[in-house]
C-alpha cells in the first residue's frame, strides 16, 4: 500500500497528532475507508497518540522554543488536541516563569544597551507575543532589570 509508506514517512519526521495525519491523509485524496484503516494501524503500532503527542511537543517547546500557557493551548488546538488533554497537560508540567528566563536570554544581549524604560518595553512586548501571563512578564523584566 503505497499510502501507508507515504504515511509511515511522514510520522518518522516527528511525531503526529491525529488531526496532523488526517489532515496528511485528506491532502492526499485517501478514501475515508483509508483513513480509519490507516488511523487504527497506527494507533496499533503506537505511532499515533496525541497525549505522548502533548507531552513531546510541550518538552521541544520547552527545549528549543518556549513558549508561555497561552500560546501552547494555541498551538496544540491548531494540531487537533482537545481541550481536556491540553489543560491536563499544561496544568502539570509547564513552569511559566522558567520558560520566560529562558525565552528572554537572546533578547537580553540585544537589549542590554537600551535604556531601562525602552529595554522593560521591548522584553514585555517580547513576551507577550511568546503567550506569556502579564504576572509572569512583570516577574522576569523585573528580575532581569534588576540584575
Amino acid at each position: 500500500m503505497e499510502l501507508l509508506d507515504k504515511v509511515y514517512r511522514f510520522v518518522s519526521l516527528r511525531p503526529r497528532s491525529e488531526k496532523e495525519i488526517r489532515d496528511y491523509l485528506h491532502g492526499k485524496h485517501a478514501s475515508n475507508q483509508d483513513f480509519e484503516k490507516i488511523i487504527q494501524l497506527l494507533i496499533k503500532q503506537k505511532l499515533l497518540d496525541d497525549s505522548a503527542f502533548v507531552k513531546w511537543w510541550l518538552d521541544q517547546r520547552a527545549t528549543f522554543r518556549p513558549k508561555g500557557k497561552r500560546a501552547l493551548k494555541v498551538e496544540l488546538k491548531q494540531k487537533g488536541i482537545s481541550e481536556e488533554l491540553i489543560e491536563g497537560a499544561l496544568g502539570e508540567g509547564v513552569d511559566e516563569l522558567t520558560q520566560a528566563q529562558k525565552a528572554i536570554q537572546k533578547k537580553l544581549k540585544v537589549y542590554s544597551r537600551l535604556p531601562y524604560l525602552e529595554r522593560k518595553a521591548k522584553l514585555s512586548a517580547f513576551l507577550a507575543r511568546n503567550g506569556f501571563s502579564w504576572e509572569v512578564i512583570k516577574q522576569v523584566v523585573n528580575i532581569t532589570n534588576n540584575n
